[in-house]
């Protein structure tokens, strides 16, 4: 089963909708699944998200928080503690929202990859990203 088959059968289809650009970036995101009404992730929020990263090019999953052994990521939004595309992609989810972001090599690992993590070099990445906690 292809990426897109497997996150429209998790999330009732939508992964095929247009993705939305994020302003003065190439990374783009599609909100499969609205989150609660409240507090957004803006820049400098704790936030613990489930994620899950899988290479473009390849349909290969590199990492996900839901794999055994795993635990939700926390970290600090929007000051550059993770790669460009996600750090300004989460930007404005709310709790429960789960978004689908597409992250062109410049805004990820960049032409030389992350080979250790099955990373090739100038890799496209498709994260999605569960907000569980806002900080």
């Amino acid at each position: 089963m292809c990426i897109r088959d497997s996150i429209n059968a998790e999330y009732g289809g939508g992964f095929d909708s247009v993705m939305e650009a994020i302003e003065g970036y190439k990374t783009t995101k599609q909100i499969m699944q609205a989150g609660e009404e409240g507090r957004e992730v803006s820049k400098g929020a704790t936030v613990t998200v489930h994620a899950t990263g899988v290479v473009k090019e390849t349909n290969t999953k590199f990492w996900s928080t839901k794999d055994p052994g795993q635990k939700p990521f926390t970290y600090q939004a929007g000051v550059g503690g993770v790669i460009t595309g996600w750090d300004q992609g989460c930007l404005g989810m709310k709790v429960g929202e789960v978004r689908m972001l597409d992250i062109p090599a410049e805004e990820g690992y960049g032409a030389n990859g992350f080979p250790a993590w099955g990373i090739p070099p100038g890799g496209t990445l498709l994260f999605t990203l569960e907000c569980l906690t806002i900080h």
